[in-house]
């Protein structure tokens, strides 16, 4: 069967079962913590995949204090025992994933990236009310510091990319003087 099809499926069923429990955010939380440490350490990925690494209760544990320390949800600790007790760990990492994409889909929550030069947590509030007005979604910025694009920012969401860098700009005046000057010649 296709990894994206069982991950999907998977996704779906942890999201009905903690649909209504009032739990669901902290189970969302622990997920991106979960997806957060599965795609940093390597090693971590290696044993969780493997079927023949170490024994389900070890791998449990590793997934527990890959928390930090915070006690697991009882929907979670089910959904991971279900997934080990069906032999579907190797794409364990692809259903959190799947989870991640169909809460904020259902809770409608934007994920978008912001770029600027320099810090601009104001820039970031402003464009996060406008969404919040236009389309009614909230907004989860994931903002990166890019001293190349000299000033200006760029935005993108939901497939769409509104560039007003200074670097942009600039090459758009040098592009428009080479065609000019290609012109004189």
């Amino acid at each position: 069967m296709n990894t994206g099809i069982v991950s999907s499926r998977y996704a779906s069923a942890l999201l009905k079962f903690i649909d209504g429990s009032g739990r669901e955010e902290k189970v969302y939380g622990q997920v991106l913590k979960l997806s957060g440490s599965l795609k940093a350490s390597a090693r971590l990925r290696e044993i969780i995949d493997n079927p023949m690494s170490v024994a389900d209760d070890r791998k449990f544990e590793l997934l527990v204090s890959a928390l930090g320390g915070e006690e697991m949800e009882e929907g979670l600790q089910r959904f991971i025992r279900l997934v080990m007790k069906k032999r579907r760990m190797k794409m364990f990492r692809f259903m959190l994933l799947s989870f991640i994409d169909q809460y904020r889909e259902t809770h409608a929550i934007k994920s978008s990236r912001l770029i600027t030069a320099v810090p601009a947590p104001e820039l970031e509030s402003r464009i996060s009310k406008i969404v919040k007005e236009r389309k009614g979604d909230s907004v989860l910025f994931e903002h990166r510091i890019d001293p190349s694009i000299i000033g200006g920012f760029i935005f993108e969401i939901d497939g769409y990319r509104l560039d007003a860098s200074t670097a942009t700009q600039l090459k758009s005046v040098r592009r428009q003087f080479i065609e000019k000057n290609r012109r004189i010649v």
